[in-house]
């Protein structure tokens, strides 16, 4: 199974989107939900940005990046987001 992280990183600090990781990111989210197919991953952790407020108020130097990983090798170094 796989998890999406929402990696939101600055132009100022990583310019480019390939060096954008959890750990330089300046906001990291993980969805509540595994997914067996990529694309459903990718497609899935770009609505769930979306509908949040770190979506809507995403800056002009703000670039999003979803990594979907096997949710065994992102393990609880990430807590999932809960769904309210």
């Amino acid at each position: 199974m796989l998890t999406a992280l929402v990696l939101i990183c600055s132009v100022a600090l990583t310019p480019d989107l390939r060096d954008c990781t959890r750990y330089n990111a300046t906001a990291v989210m993980r969805l509540p939900a595994e997914f067996a197919n990529p694309a459903t991953c990718f497609m899935q952790g770009q609505a769930y940005l979306a509908g949040t407020s770190i979506g809507r108020e995403l800056g002009d130097n703000d670039r999003v990046k979803i990594v979907c990983a096997r949710s065994e090798m992102v393990g609880g170094s990430i807590p999932r987001l809960t769904v309210e």
